[in-house]
């Protein structure tokens, strides 16, 4: 008994073999523009692929401000009580920019361009790097806007209360 399947004899027998194929389908790939587009997207250069690899890495640069909607429709939906369900939104809210910074170079190696020695140093694809940080603190800076405004930061004359001295009494003198 072989332990290999033969798939070869299948095709050469096979009853279907004689059927048109269906409307639409075409065995050579073509291009609207002309048989060289076809060409080149089969046979990808170094240069093309860097190309796509930077697109991909702005790409994830800006995956942070493209999920802010979404926040920000949590954040209303959430209401400005405290209440737990709140506090987790928060929790994620202000925690995710903290992670997605510190795995900013694990994130980015993978587009680094191929003539690239160290792809997880901080010197390659630094422009695209320095925007997924700006968009980090955005989405850091809007978790703290929401903590602002529930009330969670200490931002008041009222809230640093306990660290003021008092003052001397003026004396009054009844005579």
């Amino acid at each position: 008994m072989s332990s290999s399947l033969e798939y070869s004899s299948l095709e050469s027998t096979s009853r279907w073999k004689n059927l048109p194929p269906p409307p639409g389908f075409s065995k050579t790939v073509t291009s609207a523009k002309g048989n060289s587009k076809a060409i080149a997207a089969s046979n990808p250069t170094p240069e093309a692929y860097d190309q796509l690899k930077d697109k991909r890495a702005w790409d994830l640069a800006i995956s942070p401000a493209k999920s802010l909607p979404m926040q920000f429709f949590m954040l209303y939906m959430s209401g400005s009580g405290v209440q737990i369900f709140s506090m987790g939104i928060i929790f994620m809210l202000l925690s995710s920019p903290f992670k997605n910074i510190a795995g900013m170079n694990e994130a980015f190696a993978s587009f680094a361009p191929s003539a690239s020695k160290s792809p997880k140093s901080l010197s390659t694809l630094t422009l695209q790097k320095l925007a997924y940080f700006a968009c980090n603190l955005l989405t850091l800076g809007v978790g703290l806007w929401k903590c602002r405004s529930m009330g969670l930061l200490p931002t008041g004359t009222g809230d640093w209360l306990a660290f003021e001295t008092r003052g001397l009494a003026p004396e009054l003198s009844l005579l």
